[in-house]
């Protein structure tokens, strides 16, 4: 080969591509988030068949998040150093291994076990998948590609809280859907792989986006993030530990304290995932072209402060709140996780993500324990013979601290050191 075409720049991507990758690395988050909610349609089963109290189910989703207040930062500086594409597949390979894992004994420690090491490699890909998304989307219609991402990874979701009504014949052994839940988590390694393939033949033929410096990471720099990322970072760890803890309890929430059947529950549920699916990618796109993120964060954080105390203390249609519910779960993520891209350095992407995700899972694993506690708790006294209100009462609080930060954010993005967020534009500027 000449001088001059070793030294000849290489075309970007072609956008064809692009979208495919976007599809092949989406389909790995797919595998995940039904492994995820596998555990939710289970819990009266659970129940039933082993015993399980909603403090033990609490435990089994709660646990998930726990190796990640540690490891989720940790993968995302591995991001950093080894690439989307090997740290993709290696934390694919801990969410197979967790899932098989959880369905082998019925013993709580070894489906806690499961649990954990699914949790390993879940949020660390998650991480990895939202680096990779940012990499080949950076100012062409990132938010709408995190939306397109969202929508195929909750097709996950969706898969697994309606699994009683199209594999309603597994709910006959506590078993039998969580090997269901495996086959989804092997999909979730074989796409990985494909991906890892498809960066490689890329990177011959493609000029592809950089990572930044990933040499070294200075501890510090955790610290210099500025105030508007960490606004976004507390708006995170209430908007999700309002929304998933929740659906973990959800079908069986629906079942004891409205009387409706598992496979309904389990399709109420599922309407987040559906409203999201449809709304992620709109909101996204929608996002790009007219600006104003830190004020649609604050909409959607709104929309969940009545939404539990309507199912809580009314006999409204359940369609009403959980609507309600499935918008703010639309909006708001389509919003938050892009503008991660324009609050920090292009090199600490991946460590940003990381730590952002890392304070999420101390919500989610506290939230899951404490929600399980407070029903059976609740449950035990006659004076909330339901056993759900008090559950219900944290989750509406946290949508008012949700409101609270999304609000201060917009305050500083409308000032003179706002980064791009209330504006139109599809150049991503960090810092």
């Amino acid at each position: 080969m000449s001088t001059e075409a070793s030294t000849r720049a290489l075309p970007a991507p072609p956008a064809a591509f692009r979208w495919l990758v976007l599809v092949v690395i989406s389909l790995a988050m797919f595998g995940n988030y039904y492994v995820y909610d596998a555990i939710s349609p289970l819990a009266d089963v659970l129940q039933k068949q082993l015993g399980f109290t909603d403090g033990n189910i609490g435990l089994l989703q709660g646990i998930y998040s726990v190796p990640n207040i540690i490891m989720v930062l940790v993968g995302g500086i591995l991001i950093d150093r080894i690439g989307v594409k090997k740290a993709t597949f290696l934390f694919a390979v801990l969410c197979f291994m967790g899932a098989l894992l959880t369905a082998l004994s019925p013993k709580l420690w070894v489906m806690a076990s499961g649990r954990l090491v699914f949790g390993l490699g879940a949020e660390s890909l998650i991480v990895a998948v939202t680096a990779a998304v940012a990499q080949w989307f950076r100012g062409k219609e990132l938010s709408f590609a995190f939306g397109i991402n969202l929508l195929i990874a909750r097709l996950g979701s969706f898969a697994a809280l309606n699994s009683p009504t199209w594999a309603r014949w597994a709910f006959g052994s506590w078993r039998t859907p969580l090997l269901i839940a495996t086959v989804f988590g092997a999909v979730c390694v074989i796409a990985a792989g494909v991906y890892w393939l498809m960066e490689n033949g890329a990177a011959k033929r493609y000029a592809l986006g950089g990572q930044g410096g990933t040499d070294k990471v200075v501890w510090g720099d955790l610290l210099k993030f500025s105030p508007t990322y960490w606004y976004v970072v507390a708006l995170c760890i209430t908007f999700y530990s309002g929304i998933f803890p929740f659906q973990t309890f959800a079908v069986k929430f629906f079942q004891d304290a409205h009387g409706v059947t598992r496979e309904t529950g389990g399709f109420l549920s599922s309407m987040l995932t559906l409203f999201a699916m449809i709304g992620t990618p709109l909101f996204g796109l929608m996002v790009d072209r007219v600006g104003k993120r830190a004020l649609f964060m604050m909409l959607g954080s709104l929309l969940l402060i009545p939404v539990y105390l309507l199912m809580a203390y009314t006999h409204v249609s359940l369609f009403v709140p959980m609507a309600m519910m499935g918008i703010a779960f639309s909006l708001i993520p389509a919003v938050m996780w892009p503008s991660v891209a324009y609050l920090v350095p292009e090199e600490k992407l991946g460590t940003a993500y990381g730590l952002m995700t890392l304070i999420q899972n101390v919500g989610l694993a506290g939230f899951n324990f404490l929600i399980g506690w407070a029903n059976d708790h609740a449950a035990a006294s006659a004076a909330h013979p339901t056993g759900y209100r008090l559950g219900m009462w944290i989750f509406s609080s946290l949508g008012f601290f949700g409101f609270l930060f999304a609000y201060l954010l917009r305050r500083a993005e409308t000032g003179p050191d706002a980064h791009g967020l209330e504006t139109i534009t599809t150049a991503n500027q960090a810092g």
